[in-house]
């Protein structure tokens, strides 16, 4: 990827076929990203970049006290999210297959063998937060399926390191992050609505706002909540 340096600042720049240079900081490490017209010279990139300084330093400070996970050791009281809350782990040790249950408003019973190793328990964890997630998406995507008049051909749980979705406009597919099954299902929703949204316009421009804007007028209320959410040991961003 094309990079420049601005006062110790490392900003990616993306080249795609738009008129103007737009400028974004992202959660959760204020990683800066110039997205610029194919043809734009690069010292035209970095004027742009100069001239917006204080803009960046700003928004990268807004990032620097967001609360981090550390990595989940998956023993007694540990700390667990599920749909926006905070769950007390609570392990019980049985000689049978492994599962987990949502005991109450307070505890996330999960059932393993004597001697699970801590991997395995993550891996059975993770396989609960899928089921849960792919329990959620079918009515929120054919919700907006109709409200915006299009089809998503298919759709996909998986574990993603650096967006929060995803969308492959040819194939009309869908991918929605595991991790947002920890996270509030108004934030799972607007993730859903950004990607269908996608599938009438590829790139992020004012016909994209548009479409966000008109249909789903709260998202930037909800993106500043998701992004403003604890996030785990590892790095995401939307």
């Amino acid at each position: 990827m094309e990079q420049i340096i601005i006062s110790n600042i490392k900003i990616d720049v993306v080249r795609k076929d738009i008129k103007n240079i737009h400028l974004a900081v992202y959660p959760p490490t204020g990683r800066v990203r110039i997205a610029a017209p194919l043809r734009e010279n690069e010292d035209a990139i970095r004027l742009y970049a100069i001239s917006k300084l204080g803009w960046i330093k700003r928004n990268q400070r807004k990032f620097e006290g967001q609360e981090r996970i550390s990595p989940r050791e998956y023993k007694n009281r540990e700390s667990h999210y599920f749909q926006g809350k905070r769950y007390l782990l609570n392990i019980i040790e049985d000689d049978k297959p492994p599962k987990v249950v949502l005991k109450s408003k307070t505890y996330i019973d999960m059932y393993v063998r004597p001697g699970t190793p801590t991997g395995k328990r993550h891996q059975i964890m993770n396989e609960w937060y899928r089921v849960q997630l792919k329990r959620q998406i079918p009515e929120l995507i054919e919700k907006w399926e109709k409200k915006l008049n299009v089809k998503v051909g298919q759709w996909q749980v998986k574990l993603m390191k650096t967006k929060w979705g995803s969308c492959n406009i040819e194939k009309k597919r869908v991918w929605i992050n595991l991790q947002l099954a920890k996270k509030p299902i108004q934030c799972l929703e607007y993730i859903i609505v950004h990607e269908i949204v996608h599938l009438l316009e590829r790139h992020h421009n004012d016909k994209f706002l548009y479409y966000m804007d008109n249909y789903f007028s709260n998202w930037k209320q909800l993106k500043t909540e998701l992004n403003k959410l604890p996030v785990s040991h590892a790095d995401w961003r939307y």
